[in-house]
């Protein structure tokens, strides 16, 4: 059997999210009691709910239209399925601190600590243990980052994507905007707000799946990635 690990936070009403973006509303739309004409009932037990939410919410990926104006039409819809179902690694940077840039040197040692190597297609993971240290607290938004040239370094290894615990791939202010940029001029992208990596450390190589929902235009969607060991 194998054996499957989530890699992606709970969707709940309140949740943290990226600055101004939308905040997760969640409500019963249809309950049973209704369907089944109960009047006067004492309570609503939901049969569907009603979410707003942003597609940048909880554990997702971006689309290349979200990283800059010159990728109109590279939306969420069209990107390849492949993409999203790929071969994967972690690696541990759970040492870096607070608002601390990752470069390629790092990513390159990382790597030899670990005994494994970036191939193409991959999905690279970076474990920051951010998540599990600052999740909905004062710092949750001002955790580590890469920096434009690990960025530009990773894409350039022609992988699919990468990874992070964190709200932004960059850190914001310093490196975000820019990581963002090379994504979509090299064509690759990322993942926000993962949870669990530490699961995932010193145990090699791994089957990631993060499907999107299929949204006409979107400029990303929510996921549930998973890693999976045969």
């Amino acid at each position: 059997m194998p054996e499957i690990i989530d890699l992606s936070q709970e969707i709940y009403e309140g949740m943290p999210v990226f600055k101004d973006l939308p905040q997760v509303k969640m409500r019963i739309h249809n309950s049973h009691e209704e369907w089944a004409g109960i009047r006067n009932r004492e309570k609503r037990t939901p049969a569907v709910h009603k979410l707003e939410l942003g597609e940048h919410t909880g554990t997702h990926v971006d689309a290349i239209n979200h990283m800059a104006q010159q990728y109109e039409g590279q939306s969420i819809d069209k990107m390849p399925l492949s993409m999203f179902y790929t071969e994967g690694i972690c690696l541990d940077f759970s040492h870096k601190k607070l608002a601390e840039l990752i470069e390629p040197h790092e990513v390159e040692l990382a790597c030899k600590k670990a005994n494994v190597e970036i191939k193409k297609g991959d999905t690279v993971l970076l474990y920051t243990d951010h998540y599990r240290k600052h999740f909905n607290k004062a710092d949750w938004g001002n955790g580590p980052g890469i920096s434009s040239e690990t960025a530009r370094w990773l894409g350039e290894q022609m992988i699919s994507a990468f990874g992070v615990e964190t709200m932004s791939p960059g850190v914001r202010k310093v490196s975000n905007k820019e990581v963002h940029l090379v994504c979509g001029e090299l064509g690759f992208t990322h993942y926000e707000n993962m949870i669990n990596l530490h699961q995932l450390i010193g145990r090699g190589r791994f089957r990631f799946i993060a499907f999107p929902l299929k949204i006409r235009g979107g400029t990303g969607s929510p996921v549930r990635a998973v890693a999976v060991f045969e």
